[in-house]
């Protein structure tokens, strides 16, 4: 299984820019998966930014970036994305894409993928 995200950076603040996360290996179809961003800055715990179900396609953020990020997924592509507007210094951070649990049938799955991060540094 491999979870791979790219798209992280450096920008001004203000600036956008857009993180995606590819998925291969899964046993059940990406489809299947909700699908999560977290990030982690320096000296502090990992939080959850942002999810998206399977089923459905609820989305869900934290508060901090309500109305400024946008979490999608293209399942024909085993991708998905976060779109990332205004940011601020204090979005710096590494940025983790997270798969599980999946749904087959009614049943949940426990799976708990990672990916290894990539990079937002937001400063002038």
């Amino acid at each position: 299984v491999q979870l791979v995200e790219s798209g992280g950076g450096l920008v001004q603040p203000g600036g956008s820019l857009r993180l995606s996360c590819t998925a291969s290996g899964f046993e059940y179809l990406f489809a299947n998966f909700d699908m999560s961003w977290y990030r982690q800055a320096p000296g502090k715990e990992r939080e959850l930014v942002a999810d998206i179900w399977s089923v459905g396609g609820r989305t869900m953020y934290t508060d901090s970036v309500k109305g400024r990020f946008s979490i999608s997924r293209d399942n024909a592509k085993n991708t998905m994305y976060l779109q990332m507007d205004s940011l601020k210094p204090e979005d710096t951070a590494v940025y983790y894409c997270h798969a599980g649990p999946a749904y087959s049938q009614g049943r949940e799955i426990r799976y708990d993928y990672w990916g290894q991060g990539t990079q937002v540094t937001v400063s002038s």
